[in-house]
């Protein structure tokens, strides 16, 4: 990379903060490293990493606190590295407006995965801000935003507008999961019944559409107890 990409790493843990670190170095990007809540709330605003690795076990403050209060004022990615590796959560980190969630162990591969990710998934969203990105492409399935128009190898798949719309909002979001909660305010409205029964009926629908076998996806992905993930982009 000709830019060395900036890496904030947020653990208290002498050990693991320095695998993480040698691992990243190691990989061509250049590390920040603090071991409180306090610190990397302060450090982010100063030193504009690309990606924050967050652990919740932090001395000082939760995790989700921090990411909670870093939610106000930026949407630099967020990337929650942590033992807590329960549905409940995985769910509340990303409904604060984590990125992604890796539970410990992890593999180094793995983690280098979802900060190359994230990273995609920040330029993108840059990228449709400033009106440069109008169209979602990914192994056959091409979404063009401004004709709201569907097609599967060249052929027009006809969605309802509900469905039409669960499809583009993970389109804007590739690579990333989105909690059922997070969904259905989006869709419904935030006085919505939080019930994944709508919304998995509208799955189903939307996969015997666009996919060659809805039980084996290539393009819309269910993280279990979680909520779906779209499929990265070309």
């Amino acid at each position: 990379m000709n830019k060395k990409a900036c890496i904030l790493v947020v653990e208290d843990e002498p050990v693991i903060s320095n695998f993480i670190t040698a691992t990243l170095m190691a990989n061509g990007y250049k590390v920040i490293e603090c071991g409180t809540g306090k610190e990397a709330v302060s450090l982010i605003p100063s030193h504009c990493p690309e990606v924050v690795l967050l652990d919740l076990g932090l001395p000082d403050m939760d995790g989700l606190s921090v990411l909670k209060e870093v939610r106000q004022w930026t949407g630099i990615p967020v990337i929650v590295v942590s033992a807590r590796g329960d549905e409940v959560s995985k769910v509340e980190a990303l409904d604060l407006g984590a990125d992604d969630y890796i539970t410990k162990p992890f593999g180094t591969s793995e983690l280098l995965a979802r900060i190359r990710t994230a990273i995609r998934h920040n330029n993108k969203a840059e990228s449709v801000s400033n009106g440069k990105n109008d169209t979602f492409k990914a192994k056959g399935l091409l979404i063009d935003f401004n004709k709201y128009l569907v097609t599967v190898n060249g052929v027009e798949v006809h969605l309802t507008q509900i469905e039409y719309k669960l499809v583009s909002l993970l389109a804007h979001n590739p690579g990333k999961v989105l909690t059922y909660d997070f969904i259905i305010t989006k869709i419904w409205g935030p006085f919505a019944l939080k019930d994944n029964k709508i919304l998995r009926v509208n799955m189903a629908n939307i996969r015997r559409k666009l996919e060659r076998n809805p039980i084996d996806p290539e393009y819309i992905f269910t993280e279990i107890g979680v909520g779906y993930r779209m499929i990265e982009d070309d």
